[in-house]
């Protein structure tokens, strides 16, 4: 082989990690070091930083965000931990579709989940009045968090405890082992790793959770996340809000470290021989566990769904309220359904950047795992951070560093498939790397010795198994687009630029029953379309071996 030619393929090959990296700094790594550096303005030595960590009123704030993704956690793995065991060892008929069912939560809009148990505490005189009121309480916090990071815990403890050898528990028991004893020396053990992965990413997603606290929370119940959206948006305090996402910033990346090193702790103590077959049956553990999935996950949805039609005070119910998503209301730029049209038109094209810049970034991963365990490493959890970054800092860094030269977007139409795309992205690098890593390496060799070129190895082999990882981040891309609040909120707010979560969170803090019915009526339309991208993500793809 020539110079110029070895030189030409170099570059070639390259190429995709030079994209992924200038797309990377260009639109993550410049507006959080814009953030960063506003975060550490001020005459002091520490700047704002040190005034924020200061005061009192904010130290409460940082606690709160830390207790409640905290007790988020534990309470979302005692009650998923057991459908997880009901998915692994048994199998039923509808399986598949039960855990299509438990995904659609945690890829909904968060101000959807919020519409939800608005409508649930409504239903129940949940809301005040002479009632409990929930409402603006811890308590609706964490229920909601549990609602919404359950089918974290089923499917990534799910997919490892299926993996596990049944037959050891049954030696076990064959000794005399207790149920409860197998599961607490035999089981629970080789479990652990997964918990605490699984229980990693609760945390981090409790930790950095919007929309949810913002609605429900009120604003007695404030976390970092919506102090950074209060004092940018309302109050117009961008430095103190720089300063608390750098605080938050510095417990995102610690905590992504920690969540990467236990799934690739998971990943390492993965079982190479096939497990036993998990039998076959139905009994009062499984219609249990199914009964509870239902309560939590089905009652919030069904609550939304009756809400939507319910018609007032008259009673009854009616379609107004879909009606009315196409009339014009003083409150928003332009009516609700052009809005949920506007999410649409921006899901496809942030999907499909997502998927390019995340396939490519995949290839990076695994060319640099073979190159050394320590860059791989440091690139996946670089390509992981936009999943902790909350996206609230991100549209900060938006507002703050692409209104210049040499990128001045901030009021044009294409920073908001941009945003999501960033949001959608570490989705797409966690499902596509943990399939690629399952190519069994003498494949490509056979082929290779057999006259195949690396191009059609790539595409006879390595294509043959991303094509389901493709399928599972083109939906989780889609519906995050779909549903994304965060970012999007700091975008100036025209016709153009107005999303579906946008409408739904004005029309759910605006009084009046029609509007509240119309809000409902957005959230079912924006779940709907939200269950569509993960009934088909879960149809083409296979989920089992992905990071959720």
């Amino acid at each position: 082989m020539t110079a110029p030619v070895r030189i030409v393929r170099g570059a070639a090959a390259a190429l995709p990690a030079v994209a992924v990296v200038a797309f990377m700094v260009l639109f993550f790594a410049w507006p959080i070091a814009g953030v960063i550096a506003r975060g550490f303005g001020g005459t002091s030595p520490a700047g704002l930083l040190g005034e924020v960590l200061g005061s009192g009123s904010h130290r409460s704030v940082i606690w709160f965000t830390a207790w409640q993704a905290a007790v988020s956690t534990a309470a979302t793995v005692a009650v998923a931990l057991p459908a997880a065991a009901a998915m692994a060892r048994l199998r039923f008929r509808g399986q598949r579709l039960m855990r299509a069912l438990a995904t659609v939560p945690f890829v909904l809009p968060t101000v959807v989940v919020a519409a939800a148990f608005e409508g649930v505490f409504a239903r129940f005189g949940l809301a005040g009045g002479d009632g409990v009121n929930l409402r603006h309480t811890v308590w609706a916090i964490l229920a909601a968090h549990v609602f919404f990071n359950y089918a974290v815990v089923l499917r990534t403890v799910g997919a490892h405890w299926a993996n596990l050898d049944a037959r050891v528990e049954d030696q076990a028991r064959v000794f005399g082992a207790s149920r409860i004893a197998v599961f607490r020396r035999v089981v629970l053990p080789r479990l652990a790793p997964s918990v605490a992965a699984a229980s990693a990413i609760v945390y981090l997603f409790s930790f950095t959770s919007f929309g949810v606290v913002l609605i429900l929370g009120g604003p007695a119940r404030a976390t970092i996340e919506t102090e950074i959206y209060r004092y940018a948006v309302v109050r117009l305090d961008l430095e103190t809000a720089a300063a608390l996402a750098v605080v938050q910033l510095a417990a995102v990346i610690a905590l992504v470290a920690v969540s990467n090193a236990l799934e690739r702790r998971r990943a390492t103590v993965e079982p190479a021989s096939s497990p036993a077959a998990a039998p076959r049956r139905r009994g009062p553990g499984l219609i249990a566990n199914l009964t509870v999935m239902a309560l939590i996950l089905g009652l919030p949805l069904a609550v939304l769904v009756e809400r939507s039609f319910a018609a007032g005070r008259s009673g009854g119910y009616t379609i107004r309220n879909y009606t009315a998503m196409a009339e014009r209301v003083s409150l928003l730029p332009d009516t609700a359904l052009a809005a949920l049209g506007n999410s649409l038109a921006f899901a496809f094209p942030a999907a499909a950047l997502a998927l390019l810049v995340g396939g490519a970034a995949a290839l990076v991963v695994l060319r640099s795992d073979s190159r050394g365990a320590l860059l791989g490493r440091a690139f996946d959890i670089g390509l992981t951070l936009p999943l902790g970054v909350s996206a609230v800092t991100i549209g900060l860094g938006f507002l703050l560093v692409l209104d210049r030269p040499p990128i001045d977007i901030r009021t044009s139409v294409i920073v908001v498939p941009i945003a999501h795309a960033l949001v959608g992205i570490p989705f797409v690098v966690r499902t596509l790397v943990p399939m690629l890593r399952t190519v069994n390496p003498r494949a490509r060799e056979a082929a290779a010795v057999l006259g195949a070129p690396p191009r059609r190895v790539r595409r006879e082999v390595d294509l043959r198994v991303a094509a389901r990882g493709v399928a599972v981040g083109a939906g989780f891309a889609f519906a995050v687009s779909l549903g994304e609040f965060g970012a999007t909120s700091f975008i100036p707010r025209r016709p153009e630029t107005l999303t579906a979560p946008l409408a739904l969170f004005r029309l759910l803090g605006t009084p009046g029953e029609a509007l509240r019915g119309q809000a409902m009526a957005l959230a079912v339309a924006l779940m709907a379309l939200t269950a569509v991208a993960v009934f088909v993500m879960d149809l083409w793809g296979d989920t089992r071996r992905g990071a959720f």
